[in-house]
């Protein structure tokens, strides 16, 4: 649980500074340039999330695991429908369309819905803290974006909202068949 614990500080860590300390960051930005900031951002954020990910790996099954509650036997399919919705918001996060308009933080939302559903669907302490951690960065994301105005404003494009809804398919489908039984070894549908 150490590396995921970790990896856990480290993710919210770089993304909560941004969120709470906006003048530091701003001063950093000032001094180094957007890009590299976003290198930097980038590149401790995907150190966070690959030890996430390899200390999830390591505690799913281990002695101080174990489940704290026991899924709803519904918990699958129900996670499927939210992961199914959270990777169409995710597409529309990209485009300007009206899921984009009138969801107004469709990234955050989105992953937070891929959380939600894993959570219901996961008992295990590994998953608690590696899903609830990422639902709590989305909440948060939501509650200081919107706290500062930050909506979209844009022409709304019937074709971005077809294409958030197919990339968001194709990507559900990519994780479903590939990324979940292949990458991860934990297969969805059986």
């Amino acid at each position: 649980m150490a590396y995921l614990i970790i990896g856990i500080v480290i993710m919210l860590g770089m993304h909560f500074f941004g969120m709470f300390a906006p003048a530091a960051r701003g001063r950093i930005v000032a001094q180094i340039g957007d890009g590299p900031w976003k290198g930097i951002h980038s590149i401790v954020s995907l150190i966070g999330l690959g030890l996430m990910i390899y200390g999830w790996w390591l505690a799913r099954g281990a002695p101080e695991g174990g489940f704290v509650y026991a899924p709803p036997d519904w918990g699958r399919h129900l996670s499927m429908l939210l992961v199914l919705i959270g990777f169409i918001l995710i597409g529309a996060s990209h485009g300007e369309g009206n899921i984009k308009l009138w969801v107004k933080q469709p990234m955050s939302i989105g992953i937070a819905l891929w959380a939600i559903g894993h959570l219901v669907a996961n008992g295990e302490r590994a998953d608690i803290w590696l899903f609830g951690s990422i639902l709590l960065l989305a909440i948060v994301d939501v509650v200081v974006s919107t706290a500062r105005g930050k909506v979209p404003h844009c022409q709304p494009r019937l074709r971005s909202d077809i294409l958030a809804v197919v990339v968001g398919i194709v990507l559900y489908l990519v994780f479903l068949f590939g990324f979940h039984p292949y990458i991860l070894g934990v297969p969805v549908v059986s």
